[in-house]
């Protein structure tokens, strides 16, 4: 077995190699003077089961080439399987068109990674489960919950905890988490969102006045959404707010909006290298993603069972 990573996630792809105990294969990914990639495979992998990790957030295209060419290097290097390892998958928004003459790009994306040579994919909390369907190839798609759930009963097991729903399409993942934290209480924030990036809270379906609150996302990117939930509980006499998401994109002001809304914490896994403005921040925190990302790529390559993970 041999893992190797693109410049997406480089602390990431290294905490995997330790968990495993194997180094990472050396490669050189770098640029020519017109930002053309090059990518050079600098040890021998032929017949080897080769995991590629690389997140495709932001520079999203320029981690999305990166990953194509290491992809084809290694196709044309003869390696036996190429497993793509994407903590984050980009473009995973895109999956239906919202209007006429749209793309669906996360098909678009999928279809790339399996022409470029990738004979599976490994990924975390895709943006909509039937993202694997996209892929003509198996996918594994792994589920941060356990991490999250672990995390909030070593903090806040005796709380008085709701587990909220941000919007009525992350009610299955706010279930999921409400199972595995003793079967705590669930709300949904009833939202509308009428561009991209802008939203706004219409009602709270359950009681969360005296809860602890547990707001569970897949993907943080502006943050509007988590500040204005947390903003309408704090509202209905919720006794706290903290935020649990699997993807920190945090484009833009998140960071600083996030610092200055009524959450207590915003928690996100290292899916995503964080952003400089992490570094400063005193509400968000990074969760480790790598030993579950190197459980499932140990059982890939020993041909056992993923899913036994999440009993």
């Amino acid at each position: 077995m041999k893992l190797l990573s693109g410049n997406s996630n480089l602390t990431l792809a290294k905490e995997i190699a330790d968990y495993l105990d194997i180094p990472l294969t050396k490669a050189s990914v770098r640029r020519f003077a017109d930002e053309e990639i090059f990518v050079e495979i600098q040890e021998n992998v032929r017949g080897e089961d080769v995991f590629v990790v690389q997140s495709t957030a932001f520079p999203v295209n320029d981690n999305l080439m990166e990953l194509l060419i290491i992809i084809d290097a290694l196709k044309r290097a003869s390696a036996r399987r190429i497993t793509a390892v994407l903590p984050y998958f980009g473009y995973a928004r895109q999956d239906r068109k919202p209007g006429p003459r749209t793309p669906i790009s996360a098909k678009l994306v999928a279809n790339l990674v399996t022409v470029a040579g990738a004979d599976r994919v490994l990924s975390v909390d895709l943006h909509a489960g039937q993202i694997q369907g996209f892929f003509d190839i198996p996918t594994d798609n792994l589920y941060a919950a356990p991490v999250m759930s672990a995390d909030i009963l070593a903090r806040f097991s005796g709380r008085n905890l709701m587990v909220v729903s941000p919007d009525v399409g992350g009610v299955v993942r706010a279930r999921a988490l409400s199972k595995r934290l003793n079967n705590a209480p669930l709300a949904i924030v009833d939202k509308r969102r009428e561009k991209p990036g802008e939203s706004e809270v219409m009602n709270i379906i359950g009681d969360p006045a005296g809860r602890f609150c547990i707001l569970v996302d897949d993907i943080v990117d502006s943050a509007g959404t988590l500040c204005n939930a947390a903003a309408a509980l704090r509202e209905a006499g919720a006794e706290d707010v903290v935020a649990y998401v699997s993807h920190g994109v945090l484009s833009g002001g998140a960071v600083a909006r996030v610092e200055g809304s009524q959450l207590s914490e915003l928690v996100v896994t290292d899916s995503i290298a964080a952003p400089p403005a992490v570094a400063g921040a005193e509400k968000v925190r990074q969760l480790p993603i790598a030993p579950l990302l190197a459980e499932a790529i140990k059982r890939i390559a020993d041909e056992s069972s993923v899913s036994s993970l999440f009993d």
